[in-house]
């Protein structure tokens, strides 16, 4: 392909299309015809050598090739606006869309705040949550259009702080503590372990399910008891937390689940809660985000309003069941207690 040669034009084109996924709405966006739109992708397609995008259902799906480009295509494009039509990000007045990749058991905590927050301050503000597949989301962050990743992210945590001690790669990630929280034992509410205290023989006795991002068949909690030159038995494996609560309510099996998780769905009325009987590091839950985002209108809005809904604890009660109670004997604003906060720590804007 000779880039001088290139129609950058076309690259506006390539950008609807991906985000819709469909000729007719890209179209609608462009302010075009469907035709004129087939026309530019045929153009693109031609300049590029690739497809760029396939017939599937009533819409388009893009090729590998494709995938690759466009997060390039749509930073590049939204450094050229936030240049040559600079300007305050007003909420009330935005129709921006942004992205976020986080586990269910975060979204629970976050997301109904974050609608109220948009609801009644940027009604015009769409929000799309992904699934999060990894404990270190950077390479999703650097390869994939998304604002934010929030979660447990420890390794990736560590290896932004160093990459600050290092002038080529300062400011390349930006990350943020937004709470912290315990992970606990549960399991079903009258079950044999239930009758007193939960001792690490027993622990590592029963049958165990594991909730993994990756389908990673270990996790941190098999990696404590290795250090203890003990191990258990996981039975399950699952990539979400609502499924193992689903499944661990109506089986013998115990799971591990972050303590905030609980109250924040209403879900504790079916299980009851055992402190880990072995030490667990304390559960931080950052923000993390590409550098390059962070210049991006609205951005800096959807961090504090993530802060925002992560300090929030009343309409849902997002806090923690205490360790060693039945949730389903006493009101949540009893047997709550709420998450612990920490001051937010930016590193990059």
């Amino acid at each position: 392909m000779n880039f001088r040669t290139l129609d950058l034009n076309l690259l506006r084109v390539f950008d609807e299309i991906m985000a819709e996924r469909n000729l007719t709405r890209a179209a609608h966006k462009l302010s075009m015809t469907q035709p004129a739109v087939s026309n530019a992708l045929r153009r693109l397609r031609d300049a590029l050598d690739d497809e760029l995008v396939v017939r599937a259902g009533h819409g388009v799906e893009p090729t590998p090739a494709a995938r690759q480009w466009w997060p390039a295509v749509r930073d590049a494009l939204a450094q050229l606006r936030s240049t040559f039509a600079p300007g305050e990000f007003v909420p009330a007045e935005s129709r921006a869309s942004f992205t976020i990749a986080m586990a269910d058991a975060t979204a629970a905590l976050l997301v109904p705040s974050m609608v109220s927050i948009i609801e009644s301050e940027a009604a015009g503000v769409s929000l799309r949550v992904l699934p999060l597949t990894t404990r270190d989301p950077r390479q999703l962050l650097e390869t994939q259009d998304i604002d934010l990743a929030i979660g447990y992210f420890p390794a990736a945590i560590a290896a932004i702080g160093a990459a600050e001690e290092h002038e080529d790669t300062v400011g390349l990630f930006g990350n943020e503590q937004l709470y912290s929280s315990d992970y606990i034992c549960v399991m079903r509410r009258n079950h044999p372990l239930a009758a007193g205290e939960l001792t690490l023989d027993a622990y590592c006795g029963a049958h165990h399910l594991l909730v993994s991002f990756s389908g990673r068949p270990f996790g941190f909690i098999d990696e404590a008891l290795a250090a203890l030159n003990r191990r258990r038995r996981v039975l399950l494996t699952v990539n979400q937390f609502f499924t193992a609560g689903m499944v661990v309510a109506n089986s013998n099996l115990l799971t591990v689940l972050p303590a905030h998780f609980l109250a924040s769905t209403g879900m504790g009325y079916a299980f009851e809660t055992r402190p880990m009987p072995f030490q667990l590091p304390k559960v931080n839950v950052d923000s993390i985000w590409h550098g390059r985002r962070a210049t991006r209108p609205g951005h800096a809005w959807l961090r504090e309003t993530v802060r925002r809904a992560a300090a929030r604890g009343t309409t849902p009660p997002y806090a923690a069941v205490k360790p060693g109670t039945d949730a389903g004997d006493e009101p949540a604003s009893t047997v709550a207690r709420r998450v612990e906060t920490s001051k937010p720590a930016k590193r990059s804007k």
